[in-house]
């Protein structure tokens, strides 16, 4: 069963679940970016770091040319880097990641990190807001920015972004910053939305709320992801996965499971250290 798609502050919509795309690059790449189309999925997250922008596009443009589905069907979104921070760089990358996709619009542009000791944030939302004028990027948003940081930028240029993608997992619920994005409309999506090789798949909450429902526990750990309003970014390489991870529509957690798997929270329970404030990615 699908996911119901969520409305954006600026009227867009966007699917409720989406395909993470990091490390995936070449050939296999492509690959496995085919495949998660071919099950269903219709949000493609990447990113200029990511280096595969163009197997990301080429396997988007093979798949609604080969299934004939209709190109507002697929949503692609993308990262420009903390070295083009600069108004002026951040949209001559918008551009070029269009151009390497080979696609008419980049759906949703974020900035990938907030790089506060370079300190140009606020020029790059800048060059976002631009390329939504252009109409290079329909939707703009941002990713692994802080409250603080959302509100310099909001203050910058009276413009919201629509979508904040931060680290979100059961080790680390966000849940102030959550609350900030409600109350400003701001859509959170979570990457490592399983906690990628720390994923909790053997701890209670999680085992137990995967037996009662009948499910595996990524599929139990992704259905609390989207009850608690947030929308997931999965990646699997394989085909089987890939449609597992999407198949969270059918089942609805007990507000005490959701409770149960938020518990497991730690007071800095990060995969690495990514911490906004201090972590700067070129």
């Amino acid at each position: 069963m699908t996911l119901p798609a969520v409305t954006l502050h600026d009227g867009s919509t966007i699917p409720g679940i989406g395909f993470g795309t990091y490390p995936l690059k070449g050939d296999e790449g492509y690959r496995a970016i085919r495949t998660a189309l071919d099950a269903g999925y219709r949000l493609i997250d990447s990113a200029v770091n990511y280096g595969n922008e163009e197997e990301v596009g080429r396997a988007i443009r093979d798949f609604l040319k080969e299934s004939g589905t209709p190109r507002e069907e697929v949503t692609v979104q993308t990262k420009i880097p903390g070295r083009d921070h600069a108004t002026d760089r951040a949209i001559a990358a918008g551009e070029a990641s269009r151009a390497l996709m080979g696609l008419d619009q980049i759906d949703v542009l974020l900035i990938h990190w907030p790089n506060p000791i370079t300190g140009l944030y606020r020029d790059a939302w800048r060059g976002l807001v631009e390329l939504r004028e252009r109409g290079v990027a329909r939707s703009i948003g941002v990713s692994n920015f802080t409250a603080q940081h959302l509100a310099d930028i909001i203050a910058d240029t009276q413009v919201t972004p629509v979508v904040n993608q931060v680290e979100l997992h059961p080790w680390f619920i966000q849940e102030e910053l959550r609350a900030e994005h409600a109350r400003l409309g701001i859509q959170t999506q979570s990457w490592s939305p399983l906690g990628k090789r720390n994923a909790p798949f053997g701890e209670a909450p999680v085992v137990a709320a995967a037996q009662a429902h009948g499910v595996t526990p990524a599929q139990a750990i992704l259905r609390w992801q989207h009850q608690l309003g947030s929308i997931p970014l999965p990646k699997s390489a394989d085909a089987q996965r890939q449609a597992s991870n999407l198949d969270i529509g059918g089942f609805v957690l007990s507000d005490a499971e959701v409770a149960a798997i938020s518990a497991l929270t730690l007071a800095d329970g990060r995969l690495f250290d990514g911490n906004p404030d201090t972590h700067e990615e070129m």
